[in-house]
């Protein structure tokens, strides 16, 4: 009976320890998709609505220097419609004259419709700058704060930064929500990028301390890279639709009350424990972790480089309407959620480095034939190869910075996952920026071109992490407590054959 009463306990504590790794998944898995979504959701939405503004401003600055106040004592012409003459009125109405009005010839000027194709100005040009900036503050600051949340979430543990991480992505959805001018949402997409870093650190540093063996684990950060995927895939239609037929505000209010849901949720989870890890800089010195890092880099800046610049490269050849600003990243969102989801498994058989080697080549591939695109349907395949292959390297080197932790280092996770959220922010902090300015200088075509031969260049680089070496005193730690068991063992044995033999008789 107390067997039994024993043996329910022990299946009741496994049943709360597999839901609680399960509610660990989605939580994670939640916030990444809230993070993306509002990282993706102003990719149609800003350069719109910052042109809109500038061309407003622009044309009222003109007309108001086109039409200005006449002062009093000049001529003015008043037409007659009645015999079609102009007579000069001044200050004396003696001096008001008459002569034939020449017609003026008349053209019909079609109304302006939203959807019209922006002339390629220098206007339309600066606009990359300026959308690249704004998006890449976001990374930058991201990239600031990592290397303090990674070592921070090894002392206090994971559940305060990732609550952080919910508040902060919940005051910088207001503000994206109610700011109209270009400082205001600076400073929103900047204060993002500091709950970005808190929510995703933390989270995937969570999810590799619960799943301890490489194969679960590996499958666990696939899923919760497919909620990445998901706000990569759902926030651009989302946002162009929201902000073409309800207007800007809606779907940052939207995404405001998800955050406060998922971080609700979060307040009940359980503390877990932690011990101190190796610290970051260690870690960076680390020459396998570079490697995996730079693919995390170089794969998702050229994602980076092409979301501010595609809709405007868009808006200066192809006339589309705003829905088809975000519409045209939905074959790049699809088969990033494929790519994820298909790779997280397949390639912890095929071999993670030859996955990231082939998703390196591929994403080279596909961002060199995107200016091939004549319309909107020829976007759709070279999309598609790029969200494809960026999938196949974040599911494969995600996990396997966790596996060299655990390899080469002491098996605490917020550090490491701190310096791949680092690469990640790297290349959306430098893409946007500096894909602006070279957008601007030498076109879009060569930008596309650029950074596909670096990431062609950089794929080779993965057969380093075919098999790499464990560390001498991670493997004497490892072995130590089997040498400890051994010499025991040895110890009992001597001892039951001295005893055996003692009590033999002569």
């Amino acid at each position: 009976r107390i067997k039994t009463i024993l043996d329910f306990s022990l299946l009741t504590w496994l049943r709360e320890e597999k839901q609680s790794r399960r509610l660990i998944l989605l939580i994670v898995f939640i916030a990444l998709l809230l993070d993306n979504m509002l990282l993706t959701v102003v990719v149609p939405i800003i350069p719109s609505y910052l042109y809109s503004v500038d061309d407003e401003a622009a044309q009222s600055v003109q007309n108001h220097s086109m039409s200005p106040l006449s002062p009093s004592g000049t001529f003015q012409s008043i037409v007659s419609l009645y015999d079609n003459t102009t007579h000069l009125t001044g200050l004396s109405p003696q001096m008001s004259t008459a002569s034939p009005m020449t017609p003026a010839p008349t053209s019909v000027t079609p109304p302006q419709n939203k959807s019209d194709c922006p002339k390629a100005d220098d206007q339309l040009l600066n606009e990359n700058v300026k959308v690249g900036l704004l998006f890449a503050s976001k990374a930058t600051v991201q990239l600031i704060t990592n290397p303090f949340i990674g070592p921070l979430t090894n002392r206090i543990g994971y559940q305060i930064p990732m609550f952080a991480g919910f508040c902060i992505m919940f005051v910088s959805t207001l503000m994206f929500a109610f700011s109209s001018s270009y400082t205001l949402l600076f400073l929103a997409r900047s204060l993002q990028g500091v709950g970005s870093s808190c929510s995703s650190v933390a989270g995937m540093g969570m999810l590799a301390s619960v799943y301890s063996d490489d194969e679960e684990r590996g499958n666990a950060i696939g899923i919760a890279l497919g909620g990445l995927a998901m706000g990569v895939l759902v926030g651009p239609p989302f946002g162009s639709v929201m902000y073409e037929f309800v207007g800007k505000t809606a779907p940052f209010l939207i995404l405001a009350v998800l955050a406060v849901l998922d971080g609700g949720e979060f307040i009940n989870l359980c503390s877990l424990s932690f011990q101190k890890g190796t610290s970051l800089i260690t870690l960076m010195k680390d020459p396998y972790i570079l490697i995996a890092a730079g693919s995390i880099c170089f794969a998702n800046m050229a994602i980076a480089m092409l979301e501010p610049a595609l809709p405007i490269w868009m808006m200066e050849t192809m006339c589309p309407r705003k829905w088809q600003l975000g519409v045209a990243f939905v074959p790049a969102s699809i088969s990033y959620l494929i790519g994820t989801n298909i790779f997280a498994v397949l390639a912890h058989k095929m071999g993670r480095w030859l996955c990231s080697l082939i998703g390196m080549l591929l994403v080279g591939i596909s961002i060199i034939c995107v200016p091939l695109a004549k319309d909107i349907y020829g976007l759709i395949v070279p999309n598609f190869g790029v969200g494809f292959a960026i999938g196949m390297v974040d599911s494969s080197m995600m996990p396997i910075m966790g596996y060299l932790v655990d390899l080469r280092h002491v098996s605490v996770y917020g550090s490491v996952y701190a310096i791949a959220d680092v690469a990640f922010c790297m290349g959306f902090a430098f893409g946007p920026s500096a894909g602006g300015v070279i957008a601007r200088s030498i076109g879009f075509p060569w930008l596309m071109t650029i950074i596909g031969v670096v990431d062609i260049l950089f794929a080779p680089l993965c057969f380093l992490l075919r098999n790499p070496p464990a560390n001498e005193e991670k493997m004497i730690t490892q072995l130590r407590p089997l040498i400890k068991y051994f010499t025991l063992y040895l110890s009992f044995s001597e001892i039951k054959i001295s005893v055996n033999s003692s009590s033999q008789p002569d």
